[in-house]
């Protein structure tokens, strides 16, 4: 039997203090997440109520729901989804799959990169340029949504293409050798496995895209509009772009009403996140291996 010496009791505390060091920093990481929460439940709860979600804004954006900009906030992140997930899962596809090491797939891994730096007011006065002058689609939800989509495409193609890796490559030999061609594999074998990582790039995409402002303001989100939206061509008010708004440039708003819509944008944003991780954890589950 073993007896235990300095060396052991020594790496113990060590360890133990490794592991209280890492605790605090994860509390203090926690931290301004759970107080910033709870301000916004504790000053803008007393706002909530059915009226308040399904009413339209009323007397210069003072009173009233924020009905439009919840509704124009779903329209925006719906369409910016339908777009940069296909294209990000097909480029994740390509640079995993399909691509060599060549100086051009270099390059591409480095546009990736740049991309997901770049500011979002320069993807903004991208958006301007590029959908609402150059197509002429005008400031839109779709223009917006663009905007939006190529903004967050790093993210999607990222997270897609370390999920692509992770799976082992020897259900990819298993497969060839049984006479699949690689499309095969990929559609039967590699995607079904990877897909709960793919979801994660997808969470990231609604998080940043519900909140972001400078790309939708100049391309299709508006101030106050007095109706709906009837498709992807009309503009339409956000809910980030609203609280925007009535904190800096409508007068004698209600103290508590920006936090109101701020508590309504992040309890979007975590339901939306809510049903995706629910969704990934069901997937995870039906894994093999």
């Amino acid at each position: 039997m073993f007896e235990r010496t300095e060396l052991n009791a020594r790496n113990d505390r060590t360890q133990a203090l490794v592991k209280v060091l890492f605790g605090v920093m994860t509390v203090l990481l926690a931290l301004p997440v759970l107080i910033i929460l709870g301000m916004l439940v504790v000053r803008g709860g007393p706002m909530i109520s059915w009226e308040f979600l399904t009413a339209d804004p009323t007397n210069g954006m003072t009173e009233g729901g924020i009905y439009p900009a919840l509704v124009g906030t779903i329209w925006l992140v719906s369409v910016a989804l339908l777009i940069s997930v296909p294209i990000g899962i097909a480029a994740a596809l390509y640079l995993s799959e399909y691509a060599r090491d060549t100086w051009m797939t270099r390059a591409i891994n480095l546009a990736i990169i740049n991309l997901a730096g770049v500011p979002s007011i320069v993807h903004a006065l991208f958006g301007v340029g590029a959908f609402v002058l150059f197509f002429k689609f005008g400031t839109s939800i779709l223009a917006a949504s663009l905007t939006l989509a190529i903004m967050t495409l790093p993210v999607v193609i990222v997270a897609t293409r370390e999920s692509l890796q992770a799976v082992p490559h020897e259900f990819r030999e298993a497969c060839w050798n049984m006479g699949a061609t690689r499309w095969q594999t990929i559609r039967r074998i590699v995607l079904p496995n990877s897909i709960s990582g793919i979801l994660t790039g997808v969470i990231l995409e609604v998080s940043r895209t519900a909140g972001e402002t400078a790309p939708i303001m100049f391309t299709g989100a508006a101030m106050f509009l007095p109706f709906l939206p009837q498709s992807v061509m009309d503009q339409t008010m956000a809910l980030s772009l609203h609280l925007f708004a009535i904190s800096t440039q409508v007068t004698d708003v209600p103290e508590e009403l920006p936090y109101g819509v701020a508590l309504v944008l992040i309890g979007l944003v975590l339901a939306l996140n809510a049903v995706s991780i629910g969704f990934r954890t069901w997937l995870r589950g039906r894994k093999k291996w």
